[in-house]
């Protein structure tokens, strides 16, 4: 892959794999297959059809819906147009959608069939939207893709695009309870492929072109766009799922042949456990990438049962352009201790435990986490002061996990400084929840912990204080939650107690309420 080593941008990289790689299968959503060629030329309509309606280069387009072939053909269509996506997450309550539209000021969004209503409702609270455009129809009012792309010519558009020009924003949740967007560039992306000696890379690092990728994770997450473009990058299949369905995930591996996918550890729980899963065959499966929880151990001796693939476990963020840490196949191994670990840096990625001082910690000392690499975001959008808070002068970048590294390298990760809360692999922050539960009229205060769940790996409790000589119930509370924030974050529990635990200072102290709910476990995190 020599022309590789001197692609700059991802729109470069969709012409080059249009020449080596043609009619081969790029994509496959729902009976629908793409040719890389048939690729390129669609993104090259999609960049015409953007330049057209006068959005210009390093402004935002919005998303809002579930994974197809369509979405991937916004994203690099729109980098070829030098304009950056911007993913929604589609859980999301519809005030929590209109502020991320909203913030990034889109003057076009793209909504699926399943979001129509939900647009209609909150079209109003979007200024700057000038254009919606449906993937699949269903809107008379609204211009439907396939009219709106084909439309255009499909001569390449020849914008100029520069490494450092942003690929995409993704929208992470925020410790003061508002989303913030992290723009990640053509670079960050590029970095994490052309770091290294392709001939010296793991073999579950290696692609081949005849790899089948499966794109199961929602791609308003790194872990399904970072994903699809990877498999893209490589000249392999992708096979893009609709959504996270277990049992549909279980008929990829059968009709599809998938070789690798990577999975958050709810959702490998969810197919393994399936009737089924023990009557599929699985022999082109060669790794099962997973990351974004920890793993139970019971769950993953499950797994390697069933699977009989290499299994990696990932660890990384949003910010860091996803996986910087991994533990590969060989460190699977039972009464291990490094089964424990999040695993080693990968090549070009490095690793510093620091104190509150930012000073580096000695080996087996536990202190925040903080990596340096060409994968470290630009920035969050308009947040220069939330920007220098996790991004250094120097280029290190303070993740909020805690852990420590052993004296061979290997990252375990302790605890998280932050107060979030990973549920289903969706990181979910206590002030955003106790924001919506203090606008109930009858709630005096409250405080939101992460507690132990066998399905989720922590779920939400709310121990809330009332109103003197008010009441509610837990399902009150938790239904008054719905209406304001997601469904994932909404509490599981609601405990009632007279006063909440403070400090001398009044700081409410959190590790009093979690404690009791993870006694005997060995680490704050499941």
């Amino acid at each position: 892959m020599s022309a590789a080593q001197q692609l700059t941008n991802l729109a470069d990289m969709v012409r080059d794999r249009a020449r080596s790689r043609g009619n081969a299968v790029a994509y496959e959503f729902e009976g629908r297959q793409t040719s890389f060629a048939e690729f390129d030329v669609k993104t090259n309509r999609v960049a015409n059809a953007l330049t057209a309606m006068g959005v210009r280069p390093g402004e935002r387009i919005a998303y809002l819906g579930k994974n197809s072939d369509i979405y991937f053909e916004l994203l690099l269509g729109a980098m070829k147009a030098n304009v950056v996506m911007a993913p929604v997450n589609w859980r999301l309550a519809g005030p929590e959608i209109a502020f991320i539209v909203a913030d990034c000021k889109a003057p076009v969004l793209f909504v699926g069939p399943e979001f129509i209503t939900q647009v209609r409702n909150i079209k109003a609270q979007l200024p700057d939207v000038r254009t919606v455009i449906t993937t699949d129809g269903g809107a008379g009012e609204w211009q439907d893709f396939t009219a709106w792309r084909d439309a255009q010519s499909a001569d390449d558009p020849k914008v100029p695009i520069g490494p450092k020009d942003i690929a995409i924003q993704l929208y992470t949740s925020g410790t003061t309870g508002k989303p913030k967007g992290a723009m990640l560039s053509h670079a960050n992306f590029l970095n994490l492929v052309q770091t290294g000696n392709e001939a010296e890379k793991p073999d579950w690092n290696k692609w081949s072109t005849d790899d089948v990728s499966l794109v199961a994770m929602p791609i308003f997450h790194i872990g399904g766009s970072g994903w699809g473009v990877m498999g893209l990058y490589h000249g392999a299949k992708g096979v893009i799922a609709r959504e996270f369905d277990p049992t549909k995930v279980l008929d990829f591996f059968e009709q599809s042949g998938i070789t690798k996918l990577f999975m958050v550890p709810a959702a490998m729980q969810f197919v393994v456990r399936q009737p089924r899963a023990r009557q599929v065959d699985f022999s082109r499966l060669k790794y099962m990438l997973y990351g974004a929880s920890p793993i139970p151990a019971a769950l993953l001796k499950e797994c390697i049962e069933v699977f009989k693939c290499g299994f990696v476990q990932m660890y990384g963020m949003t910010e860091t352009t996803g996986t910087i840490v991994a533990l590969p196949p060989e460190d699977h191994v039972e009464g291990l201790d490094r089964m424990r670990s999040a695993g080693k840096a990968l090549p070009g990625i490095e690793l510093a435990i620091l104190d509150a001082d930012g000073k580096r910690l000695p080996p087996g000392e536990v202190g925040e986490i903080a990596t340096r690499s060409g994968s470290n975001m630009v920035g969050y959008w308009n947040l220069p002061e939330a920007t220098a808070k996790t991004l250094d002068g120097d280029g290190w970048l303070r993740t909020g996990d805690a852990g420590y590294m052993d004296s061979d390298g290997y990252l375990y990760i302790h605890d998280r400084i932050k107060d979030m809360i990973i549920s289903g692999g969706e990181n979910i922050y206590p002030a955003e929840v106790e924001s919506a539960i203090c606008d109930h009229p009858d709630v005096a205060e409250v405080a939101v912990v992460g507690v132990p769940d066998d399905k989720w790996g922590e779920a939400v409790k709310a121990i809330v204080v009332m109103k003197q000589g008010r009441q509610a119930t837990s399902s009150d509370i938790i239904n008054f939650t719905r209406e304001r924030i997601a469904g994932f974050k909404t509490p599981k529990t609601v405990d009632f107690i007279e006063a909440l635990p403070r400090n001398a200072s009044g700081k409410i102290l959190r590790r009093h309420l979690r404690d009791p709910y993870w006694a005997g476990k060995d680490r704050q995190v499941n």
